[in-house]
Formats: C-alpha cells, structure tokens, sequence
C-alpha cells in the first residue's frame, strides 16, 4: 500500500474519493457531504452518461434530497464525452456553489488527475477522419491498429497497451488530422480547478476476495432492477459502438445476449468479468500514477476513522 500524507489545517478547498468499483465510495461520499454541507460531484466517466443502467450505487431520490448531486447522467449516450469536457463542467460547477464544499466521487483517474494537473487539450478530429478510421478499424485486431500506429507514432504507441482500441485509434485519428504524435500536445496543459488548494484526499481499497464478491452481487442487482431493458434501449439506437457508452462493463456482454449470440448466464459472467479486471487496473492505476497524497482506505477496518 503507497504511503500517505495527511491534510493539515482548516476546512478542505474540496473531498476527493477515488478507488474501485463496489468500494463503498459512494456512501462515503454522502456521509462526508451530510456532515459538512456539502455538494457529491461524480468523478466517473461512465456514470455522466443517462442512457447507461444505473449502478446500485447511483444517487436515490432521497439521497439527492438530502444531499445535492451533480454531474450524474447528464450527458446523451452518442457524445464522446472527454477529459476536457469534465475538467470544463467541474470548473463551471464550482463556480456556482455558494460555498457548499464539493465532494468529488468516483473511480476514473484521469478526471482527478485532471482537477489538480490540469488535462491536455486535444484538437478536435474532423468527423471524415474518424468515420475513415472506423472504417479501417472494421473487423481488424486492436493490435494491428496499434502496429499501424508505431508506424507513424512510435512514441504514442509506447504509450499504450496493444490492447486499447478506443486510445490507439484515438491516437491515429489525431496523427491523420494533425499530421502530429500525439504526446506532442501533452507539453502545455489547461491548469485544474483545484490546483495548489488544500485538498483531502482518500482512495477506498477494500479486501480484494470481499470486492470481487461485492462486483459480481452488484452486477447481478442491477440485472434484476432492470439493466437489459436499459440496454435494449440503447443498443435500438444504433449508435456507433467505438463510443465509451457502448464499452461501459456489461453493454457488450448483453447487447450479445440480446442479439441472440450469448446466453443470459454467460453475458452475466462476462459482465462480472470485465468489472472486475477494471477494478484491478484502477487500484493499479492509481498505485502508480498518484503519488503519496491520497490516503489509503480499506474501507471495512477503517470507515470509522474518517
């Protein structure tokens, strides 16, 4: 576990609680903001989307009575809904609150990376381009994607496993448009809107054998409450399945399901699956790539302690 800093000295500029899915963030978060009169802002990049099944930890109505909620299902699935645009909404939000301490919540770190070092605003990539390098993309392996993209930009494929379409082609459609790598404008980042501010900083890590049960329970909830009419719904759209609404954990395993390719049981499993090697990668991700900040949570032995 990385070590920690703890804050020091006044009522925090902002809360922010990150860790895995099924961690408990969720509940922490409305028990820090009931006791401090503050403001849950969600900090997960699939919960903006309001075609996406709700997971059990979205907002009830009377926790959103109690305890305002903001940038939860905002955005229509057929947005690309980025980095920028959340650093963007999160400043305009903190703007506007009155002095209610904001709470941020959720488990995609580069937003949080983005509310302190800021993001790189990437030019916008001409619809031309992107429909050519779906095109191109038709039914060839991630990883011959990724080999096309050494060849033109040898550092951005560095960068990134040979396994992520969505960043590989996002990587290619910039060196089509630009005719640059893409890490050349990572030089010069739009500073974050909590920059420099004192700030407290907590990462939940639960047991990992009780989160992977926690995950598997949570995907089946959320089957139950309804999740494939949700689905269906979406998938009657239409909508071009490189888009991060048609990825979320579980939409390809049931769109599957519903198209009659994979039984009810196994798109489940496949489901739990997908959630859970993402846990994985965010504990990772966060281990690495955050530094000494945050302060480590498992968040049955310690809940009482914040």
């Amino acid at each position: 576990m990385p070590p920690h800093r703890r804050e020091t000295g006044g009522r925090p500029a902002a809360i922010l609680i990150a860790g895995p899915t099924a961690s408990g963030k969720s509940a922490l978060a409305v028990r820090l903001a009931l006791r401090h009169g503050g403001v849950v802002i969600n900090t997960d990049s699939m919960q903006v989307y309001r075609d996406l099944p709700p997971p059990p930890a979205r907002p009830e109505p009377d926790e959103e009575a109690r305890v305002p909620h903001r940038l939860y299902g905002h955005v229509d699935g057929a947005v690309n809904y980025s980095v920028g645009q959340f650093s963007r909404d999160a400043t305009a939000l903190l703007a506007d609150l009155d002095g209610r301490l904001p709470v941020f919540v959720g488990g995609t770190g580069l937003y949080f990376r983005a509310l302190e070092q800021g993001f790189s605003d990437l030019p916008p990539v001409p619809e031309a381009v992107r429909a050519g390098v779906r095109d191109e993309a038709e039914g060839r392996p991630t990883e011959a994607l990724h080999a096309d993209l050494a060849r033109h930009d040898p550092e951005g494929a560095a960068r990134l496993r040979p396994s992520d379409r969505m960043r590989v082609m996002r990587a290619l459609e910039i060196f089509l448009t630009t005719g640059r790598p893409i890490a050349s404008f990572y030089g010069d980042p739009v500073p974050g809107p909590l920059a420099g501010q004192n700030l407290q900083r907590f990462f939940l890590a639960p047991d990992r054998a009780l989160l992977r049960a926690r995950i598997d329970a949570r995907f089946r909830m959320m089957i139950a409450d309804g999740a494939l009419d949700e689905v269906s719904r979406l998938r009657a759209r239409r909508l071009d399945p490189m888009l991060p609404v048609m990825r979320a954990h579980g939409v390809p395993g049931l769109i599957a399901h519903l198209d009659g390719t994979l039984d009810l049981e196994a798109a489940i499993a496949r489901g739990q699956a997908d959630t859970r090697a993402y846990a994985k990668r965010q504990v990772t991700w966060f281990r690495h790539q955050m530094g000494t900040d945050w302060r480590w949570l498992d968040p049955e032995a310690e809940g009482s302690d914040i």
